[in-house]
């Protein structure tokens, strides 16, 4: 297709333009977005009212860049906006679950029922990955005898009854969805598998997450700050998930009432553990069951719960909230969780 001068300049500029310019204007003259351009941008990206191209390029401007807090806390305001998620069902901590497990099996899942089965209503969405290698929560879930909600009212149905419940994204906002999808196209993650992290469809006053890199750590903590969210922590989790490495230090960082504040968990072990050939998602509720004893797997879940139960005041210290996290999985209900 070849266009003469005069009909490229007669043609008027595209209203979404704008924001793929301020991210690409070079070195000197590109900029982070405010917070409301990122909310302006994000709304017409979920409404359709930008080209394929455009998203494309939106979306790789932004990888290369990196998001700020303030655009992670747009994006995520936008969403929750276009997605409706103001219903409100009764959850204590809200548990985001986007990268699957590759190198370990998902013990946090565990660690989610741990506290669930002890008076914590914990809400987990998230969702399945291009990746055939990698095991995501909701394909866990049948391996503990569990069903993943297939709407906003399945899930206060199942949050009602049993403390605990998984919805993936696509039930609860398709648009996103639809966008993490593109992934394999790109060839690289979007800015929406971060800002899904902070999304918190209940509101919950409690949210806990799992990054990968460790620079967006202190990303998610300011944008949670931005976005009001009174209690949140965040965490370089194992594989990206939010599961404490029993075999390396933790550093979460939180924020508590508009108050930032890092902390670092010790090691449980000094040598590394030899991970598993193969992931046996049947172990699972071997491992609940107390069928199969695995150190690795008990201090991941043990100190996983240990970091929510900090996170949601149930402790003052490491060492209480420790030593609470394995009063729960020496008392767990052994029968409860069968595959």
């Amino acid at each position: 297709m070849t266009f003469t001068h005069h009909e490229q300049s007669d043609q008027p500029e595209h209203p979404f333009a704008e924001y793929v310019r301020i991210l690409g204007k070079g070195k000197k003259g590109s900029r982070p977005l405010t917070q409301s351009e990122a909310y302006q941008a994000m709304k017409m990206i979920l409404a359709d009212e930008v080209l394929p191209i455009q998203l494309g390029a939106f979306l790789m401007l932004m990888r290369v860049k990196e998001e700020s807090p303030e655009e992670l806390a747009g994006f995520v305001l936008a969403a929750r906006e276009f997605c409706q998620l103001a219903e409100t069902a009764a959850v204590d901590l809200d548990w985001s679950s986007y990268a699957g497990k590759r190198r370990h099996l998902p013990w946090f899942l565990l660690s989610a029922l741990l506290l669930a089965d002890n008076g914590t209503r914990v809400f987990m969405h998230g969702a399945t990955g291009p990746n055939q290698d990698r095991l995501y929560t909701q394909e866990a879930l049948a391996y503990l005898g569990l069903s993943a909600a297939s709407s906003i009212g399945q899930a206060q149905q199942q949050l009602a009854g049993q403390g605990f419940s998984y919805l993936s994204l696509e039930h609860f906002c398709p648009k996103l969805h639809e966008i993490i999808g593109l992934r394999p196209i790109l060839g690289l993650r979007s800015p929406v598998h971060t800002l899904v992290r902070l999304l918190n469809p209940f509101n919950a006053p409690y949210s806990i997450q799992g990054i990968f890199h460790p620079g967006y750590r202190p990303v998610h903590q300011q944008a949670a700050a931005l976005l009001g969210q009174p209690h949140a922590a965040v965490l370089k989790g194992e594989g990206g998930e939010t599961e404490r490495n029993p075999d390396m230090d933790c550093l979460v960082q939180s924020v508590h009432l508009g108050e930032l504040s890092d902390e670092n968990w010790p090691a449980f072990f000094t040598r590394r553990h030899v991970k598993s050939e193969q992931l046996d998602p049947r172990q699972l509720a071997l491992i609940w069951q107390g069928s199969v004893e695995d150190e690795f797997a008990e201090s991941s879940i043990i100190g996983t719960a240990a970091v929510a139960l900090k996170l949601l005041g149930k402790a003052d210290s490491q060492q209480q909230a420790q030593a609470l996290a394995a009063d729960y999985w020496q008392h767990r209900d052994k029968q409860k969780y069968q595959g």
